[in-house]
């Protein structure tokens, strides 16, 4: 059996946005050899891998061929070839998290009906196949309309309030989930080996950003009772243990204003609800998932210090090479650490990077958070 860490063992990743770039820093550390497959030859992770490879992850072929001399395969991206997944997986070569996993979470609709197969609490929801649909599925308005694939940072979602709001409604394949009466947006990321060992990171609270549909703030640890909290990570293992999943999971839940929790949404990887945990935790989320994913123990994911992530969204009015304004002066703030994507373009509200700020408070982290906020702005 080759030596996972000898430089042997060759790890291929599906994907190499800013997810990708964080993994393969930590894979450095543990001396791993890296193969990234992603579509744009600018990709954030082109220049950190041992060999990158220009091309399309939800190209069958491409896939196949990708994965074939490899001895394990992952993704930062879960919107890929499963099929080609599969077929390797039936190979003999090591898929995780499991192509049986990714053809359920990559669908919204198949991610809804396995949580109520399993009574895992989820907010009232209709599968339908087109717009004429919406009219007879019985969910009351507001809605939340999804395309089952293929949607990702805020695409793919939208609020219908009333029937007079028909016309903006996606005409293809969607989940219709009732509106929450929310309080609070929560993410636990959980991480379970082959083995079957399962470890939690505490739960995080989530602001977002409601043009855009994106996490704007993360407050970790968040703001919520005892009792929540337990739930809130019993909810996150069930999930990750009845899938029999491989890998990290982040599950987003809803706390309503009555208490009550409802399971949103998963993603199996390194997720935006995670970033912190480079500076705040005593693991990171990427050495989790690399620890999970090559079968080494889980490690252990207690609270440094309270810890605050700002995503650094591209500003409105802005299209065209990534200039990064204030970075300097944001480097003069204790506790803060900059992470910039290596993104060639900036768009209105795309994901350029992250600033985590570390602070003795929470109450700290937050005030040196807004500064971050009105300080650091992604322009062209």
């Amino acid at each position: 059996m080759k030596n996972i860490f000898s430089g042997e063992f060759k790890i291929g990743i599906l994907g190499g946005g800013q997810l990708g770039k964080m993994l393969l820093q930590k894979a450095h550390d543990f001396n791993l050899h890296t193969v990234v497959l992603d579509p744009s030859g600018d990709a954030p992770c082109r220049n950190l891998c041992n060999r990158f490879v220009q091309g399309d992850f939800k190209d069958f072929d491409t896939v196949y061929n990708f994965g074939k001399d490899l001895d394990l395969i992952t993704i930062e991206f879960e919107d890929v070839n499963v099929e080609a997944l599969e077929a390797l997986e039936k190979e003999g070569k090591q898929v995780y998290p499991q192509p049986a996993v990714l053809k359920t979470i990559k669908d919204k609709g198949l991610q809804k009906l396995f949580y109520q197969q399993h009574n895992i609490p989820t907010s009232p929801f209709a599968l339908i196949n087109n717009l004429n649909d919406i009219a007879g599925a019985g969910i009351e308005f507001p809605v939340f309309q999804k395309l089952r694939t293929s949607g990702y940072d805020g695409y793919g979602v939208q609020l219908l309030e009333n029937g007079d709001t028909l016309q903006k409604a996606f005409d293809a394949p969607s989940v219709l989930e009732q509106s929450v009466d929310m309080g609070k947006e929560l993410s636990v990321i959980v991480a379970r080996n082959a083995d079957g060992d399962i470890a939690h990171f505490p739960p995080v609270e989530m602001e977002f950003n409601h043009e855009a549909n994106m996490v704007e703030y993360l407050f970790s640890p968040a703001d919520i009772s005892f009792e929540t909290e337990k739930e809130a990570i019993s909810i996150a293992e069930s999930i990750i243990e009845k899938m029999q999943m491989v890998g990290l999971l982040a599950v987003e839940m809803f706390l309503s204003k009555k208490g009550e929790l409802l399971v949103n949404e998963v993603a199996p990887r390194p997720h935006n609800s995670g970033h912190q945990s480079i500076e705040g935790n005593d693991i990171s989320q990427y050495e989790q998932h690399l620890r999970a994913i090559l079968n080494l123990p889980i490690g252990n994911t207690d609270i440094i210090q309270p810890s605050v992530m700002v995503n650094l969204l591209g500003e409105k009015g802005y299209k065209g090479k990534a200039v990064y304004e204030g970075v300097e002066e944001v480097l003069k703030i204790d506790g803060a650490h900059v992470h910039l994507y290596g993104k060639y373009e900036t768009r209105p509200f795309r994901k350029m990077g992250h600033v985590s700020i570390v602070a003795p408070s929470l109450l700290e982290a937050k005030m040196k958070a807004q500064k971050v906020k009105s300080i650091l702005k992604v322009i062209a």
